[in-house]
């Protein structure tokens, strides 16, 4: 691949401006031009939420939504409004994803998807989560090479197009000695296509598709073994550039990275943008037109520069409406204009998807009552004086057994924030015929429904001090969130110390050896924390991250390990005032 430096890339290019409101009928010289209008309806981190969100995650504000029930009856109807439109997606369809698709590998998540009309997509870092081959699996269709066919029929694959414009395969042996005898350099490849050109209304629209360049630091290592992943901006400049010369002139990134608004900032306001995707845009080309943006969840409607930049939040709950105006003659974009529009459950459900959530539904009630192990009694929420849990540390020592070995993380202590416990293991429990005792994948899911992954990064012993002190006046005054923390690790603090001196620092301690201000140490927590979940920002300040597993597989796994498990000592944390 020809290399070019972003300078190059960036020189001459004529910037296009971006106009709001009707549609323009002429060109700055008032000559009347023939314009065609396209709709792209877009969204993001779908995450197989097949069935409607729970909780807060169900909603966006007060109104309740989401449910691809419903989400495929809204695209139904914003594609009723333009013959000419596309349906595209900024990564992480699969992946980390509720029960009823996870059971079965995301196969329902894509079957989903088809139903619901996607046409392209980029990949996300979820879609590395089992690995390339995995990936292919979901693009290409075929049994799952374990689980085979779970549902006893062939599964036939996205029908839409996933890209990974910026994802190389590294040559192997093979390749290189291929290549040699060739007489030829062995060369990366696309894991997948980088690109895509779909004609509609009689113009051509390009779409760049790609995940962020630091997915290997947020995917298990088995996950992305073999890929080279390479810096979106340069990326997402050198195939516009490709398009440009095949006469394609509307150019739409769809690119899993984003930022974040101020928390004020509503659906389809852009206040305060910050996070990756604004220096990325900002080195751009300004041949790219559109960046349809996702990862962090959120959403926005922003324009930057002259490119019109959006994200749908998450799990289906909103749809963007993006309507381009392109000059036929130019096949440039006149004008362009998004409105994030809330997927509400006040429509009608649609009969193909209500099918596949059925039959999945019926097949998911056995995998669900599988036995994973045993408790030897109640394992519950109940807090201590300390506001330690039983359950709390049982699910800490989960998470540092997934992560201690030197190859997962080497770590050394694991916290768990308590608001990512949703239900208690239950002695007498029977949810599916199984023995009292016995704990079944549904319960195990039921505790832990977020499906979030597990991340390991470095901090110093100040950092970690400097951590356990945000458990106080944490989202408000006087109110305490108390991280579960794994075996091994104790501290004690009083509440009533002033703000930044609750914890004694000489009692925080790793398997007996007090905690050093300058060592540094490797701590294991979930995915909602590392990026500053419940107010825990100095989990953003920790180094060398590495993603593993997601969280209930390691509860799983730890099950499995443990043939008897008792409720948890809670005499890790103390309370002294």
């Amino acid at each position: 691949m020809k290399r070019f430096t972003l300078g190059a890339l960036l020189a001459g290019v004529t910037a296009v401006a971006i106009v709001a409101g009707a549609v323009a009928t002429g060109d700055a010289h008032g000559t009347k031009l023939d314009t065609v209008s396209v709709q792209l309806l877009s969204f993001n981190d779908y995450h197989g939420n097949l069935e409607p969100p729970s909780g807060g995650g169900g909603r966006i504000g007060s109104v309740d939504a989401g449910g691809v029930e419903y989400f495929a009856t809204h695209i139904a109807n914003l594609k009723a409004t333009n013959p000419n439109t596309l349906v595209v997606g900024a990564g992480d369809m699969i992946g980390a994803s509720p029960l009823l698709s996870a059971l079965f590998h995301d196969e329902p998540s894509i079957e989903s998807l088809n139903a619901a009309g996607l046409q392209v997509t980029s990949v996300g870092n979820h879609e590395f989560d089992e690995g390339a081959s995995e990936l292919l699996r979901m693009q290409n269709g075929g049994c799952h090479p374990k689980d085979k066919c779970q549902d006893g029929t062939p599964f036939e694959g996205a029908k839409f197009q996933y890209l990974s414009a910026n994802v190389f395969l590294i040559p192997n042996a093979k390749d290189k000695a291929a290549a040699k005898k060739a007489k030829k350099v062995a060369r990366a490849k696309p894991l997948l296509p980088p690109f895509t050109v779909k004609e509609v209304g009689g113009v051509k629209v390009g779409f760049i598709g790609m995940t962020l360049e630091a997915t290997p630091t947020i995917v298990t290592p088995a996950g992305v073994a073999g890929l080279r992943f390479y810096p979106e901006a340069y990326m997402a400049n050198y195939w516009a550039q490709n398009l440009r010369k095949q006469g394609v002139k509307t150019i739409v990134v769809l690119i899993h990275e984003g930022g974040f608004q101020i928390a004020a900032g509503g659906i389809n306001e852009c206040r305060g943008i910050s996070g990756p995707i604004v220096k990325i845009t900002e080195l751009m080309s300004n041949d790219i037109d559109v960046v349809v943006s996702g990862h962090t969840h959120s959403a926005y409607n922003c324009r930057l520069g002259t490119k019109l930049v959006t994200s749908a939040s998450s799990f289906g709950r909103l749809i963007t409406d993006i309507d381009l105006t392109i000059d036929r003659a130019t096949g440039e974009v006149v004008t362009k204009l998004a409105t994030n529009k809330i997927v509400t459950r006040d429509v009608a459900k649609n009969a193909e998807e209500s099918a596949i959530l059925t039959k999945y539904k019926n097949l998911a009630a056995p995998l669900a009552n599988k036995v994973i192990g045993r408790i030897s009694a109640d394992i519950t929420r109940t807090e201590n004086a300390a506001l330690e849990t039983s359950l709390g540390d049982v699910i800490a020592d989960a998470q540092l057994a997934a992560t201690k070995a030197p190859d997962k993380g080497g770590a050394v202590v694991a916290f768990m924030n308590p608001g990512g416990i949703r239900a208690d293991f239950t002695f007498n429990q029977q949810s599916g015929g199984e023995q009292p005792g016995q704990v079944t994948f549904g319960e195990a899911f039921t505790v832990q429904p977020f499906s979030n992954t597990l991340v390991v990064k470095t901090f110093t012993g100040a950092q970690i001090k400097n951590l356990l002190e945000q458990q106080f006046d944490n989202g408000g005054p006087g109110r305490t969130r108390v991280l579960q923390v794994s075996n091994g690790f104790t501290y004690s603090y009083n509440a009533s110390r002033p703000a930044g001196s609750r914890v004694d620092a000489s009692s925080i301690k790793i398997n007996g050896t007090t905690v050093v201000t300058t060592t540094r140490y490797r701590v294991t927590m979930n995915s909602f924390l590392a990026f500053g979940g419940d107010n825990f920002t100095v989990f953003n300040e920790g180094t060398d991250q590495l993603g593993g597993e997601v969280d209930v597989d390691a509860l799983v796994a730890y099950f499995a390990a443990n043939p008897t498990v008792a409720p948890g000592p809670q005499n890790r944390i103390t309370k002294t005032g």
